[in-house]
């Protein structure tokens, strides 16, 4: 191929540039003994450049040179190795700038001085806009203070033109290094992507990453991670600020994690809730994981996940149901206006007839004073009735948030029964109750544990009130399960040999449809022509707010049983 002058370029590869300091006796050390001279077309082509760039297009070479002989010769000294090569020859300045505009270029080679333009200033240029090309200085007049000086500045070799074989190896190294450059750039060009990437999916999650060698006790974040904190990136994390931002009333559950983590070295997740600097509560998620580093020491890595937005919408959620909840007792309680007038008044009947017994006792010539007495006994057990009443209807009607406590089930029951005594009667339903002598105590809320009760109750009397025949019975139990297939939670913090307690309500009534089972506790279906379809609904989420489960079932006979679990706690 011939070494005319055309124009064209190609934006290509960077390059490393040679140590400063090299002494031009060292270079022709490295020229003479690494890349000795190779008798011309009879050299080998290199396996590494050669045979491939025979299989490729030509190099595009520009070269910055006023002599076209020695662009030839260059071009057929690559030849003879078997780089074939398209050289692209300028003289002047505005020619080499115009030629790397268009681009199209994968290397610069350029004579030193030139009538009206020089090399270093042609090295000047290729560094500044377009340092990823290669540039070979190939000249006869470079003397060691110059050729240091175009090493320091980023040439990445010089060829001596009374050594041209030395351009072969020159243009492989060149070549290769900015290959390899290329690579490097590509490499750190996709990590920083996906460094961006990263960051931006946990900006977007509010999910930060951490790192802990526990043995310096160091500490590293990510971006997310010190926003979620709010400390400035440019502070240095360390496990005294982390308490110290931690909320008074979970630092020590998180100083003794993190003390059983860094003894124990197992997995951790757990969430807790900061305090930040402007008052706020903000809660979080830590997981995390130990790993060995690469100094060896023990290191854990883990997430961090801002889960304030989760919280408060659960806040609001519970708010919302006991609201409803609330509403739901009140309208039961409602229903119940007549059988709870029925059980006052019995008492408070009994109160005026013994009071007026008394008087009369007492109004005779002989006082009877025994009988008296009886009277007033009477009188304080009836008022003490009147007032169990009162004080079930207020614990049911009450507005309070949910309060777990532990309690016993079967008086928590048997109060309820009792309130709607009266109802039962009214509708010629008998009652009867089979309480587990065994039941343990219960972790929950007992008022709204006791409306799921009454909502069932008052609903298997409605639905027997209206039958023509047969017995209307009512059997409310209790008792200890130790089935764990069917427990309502596998939590460690409950016992393994009694999982839960099954309490259920069966009626002998007309019994459930079985196209209604699935629509039972959906919210605003219902049965019951004035009924508001919330009862049941409401029940079931009371239910699996105390990790049981509430469910319907038909009876083998007459009726439907109602029943849920509740789980037991480890003694």
């Amino acid at each position: 191929m011939s070494g005319r002058t055309s124009a064209s370029s190609v934006e290509s590869l960077s390059l490393s540039s040679n140590p400063a300091g090299w002494s031009v006796g060292v270079l022709e050390y490295w020229s003479t003994t690494l890349y000795p001279a190779c008798p011309q077309r009879t050299a080998v082509a290199s396996p590494e450049l050669g045979m491939e760039r025979a299989m490729k297009s030509p190099l595009r070479v520009l070269y910055l040179e006023d002599d076209p002989r020695d662009a030839e010769l260059v071009q057929e000294t690559l030849a003879a190795d078997g780089i074939e090569s398209e050289i692209v020859r300028v003289e002047t300045e505005s020619e080499f700038v115009l030629a790397l505009k268009q681009g199209g270029f994968e290397l610069v080679l350029a004579d030193y001085t030139l009538p009206s333009f020089d090399g270093l200033s042609a090295l000047e240029i290729v560094q500044k806009d377009w340092p990823e090309l290669p540039l070979i200085f190939v000249s006869g007049t470079l003397g060691e203070e110059l050729a240091i000086e175009a090493l320091k500045k980023g040439a990445t070799d010089y060829v001596f033109k009374t050594r041209l074989s030395r351009i072969v190896p020159s243009v492989q190294r060149a070549l290769r290094e900015a290959g390899e450059r290329s690579d490097l750039i590509r490499a750190q060009e996709a990590l920083l992507q996906s460094e961006a990437y990263l960051a931006e999916a946990q900006r977007i999650s509010h999910i930060g990453s951490f790192g802990w060698d526990v043995a310096s006790g160091r500490i590293y974040w990510s971006q997310e991670t010190y926003r979620i904190f709010d400390l400035d990136p440019a502070s240095e994390p360390a496990l005294e600020f982390v308490l110290d931002r931690t909320h008074p009333d979970d630092r020590a559950m998180v100083q003794q994690l993190i003390d059983r983590v860094s003894n124990e070295k197992t997995d951790f997740d757990f969430e807790h809730r900061l305090l930040l600097p402007n008052g706020s509560v903000r809660y979080v998620r830590v997981a995390g994981r130990p790993a060995k580093a690469k100094s060896g020491n023990l290191e854990f890595m883990g997430l961090v996940s801002d889960i304030t937005e989760r919280k408060l919408g659960e806040e609001a959620l519970q708010k919302a149901q006991a609201e409803l909840a609330h509403v739901t007792r009140v309208s039961t309680l409602g229903e119940l206006t007549a059988s709870i007038a029925h059980e006052i008044n019995q008492p408070l009947a009994a109160i005026v007839g013994n009071a007026n017994a008394g008087l009369r006792w007492l109004s005779k010539e002989s006082p009877d004073l025994d009988e008296t007495r009886d009277a007033i006994r009477r009188i304080i057990r009836d008022g003490n009735r009147a007032g169990d009443v009162i004080s079930r209807m207020r614990a049911l009607f009450k507005k309070a948030p949910m309060t777990r406590e532990r309690f016993d089930l079967n008086d928590a029951i048997e109060d309820v029964v009792a309130l709607t005594q009266g109802e039962a009667q009214r509708n010629r339903v008998l009652v009867r109750t089979r309480l587990g002598g065994d039941v343990p105590l219960i972790l929950g809320d007992r008022v709204q544990l006791q409306q799921v009760v009454l909502n069932l109750l008052i609903n298997a009397i409605e639905a027997m009130s209206a039958m023509n025949k047969g017995r209307r019975e009512l059997l409310v139990s209790t008792e200890k399960m130790t089935d764990t297939k069917a427990a309502a939670s596998a939590s460690n913090s409950y016992m393994a040999e009694s999982a839960y307690v099954l309490v259920a309500v069966r009626d002998s009534g007309p019994g459930l449809h079985s196209d209604s089972l699935n629509q039972l506790f959906t919210a605003f279906y219902t049965t019951k022509p004035k009924g508001l379809g919330m009862g049941l609904a409401v029940s079931r989420s009371i239910i699996e707010a105390h990790e049981g489960r509430l469910e319907a079932i038909s009876n083998d006979g007459p009726g439907a049983t109602f029943q849920f679990t509740l789980p037991v706690l480890r003694r």
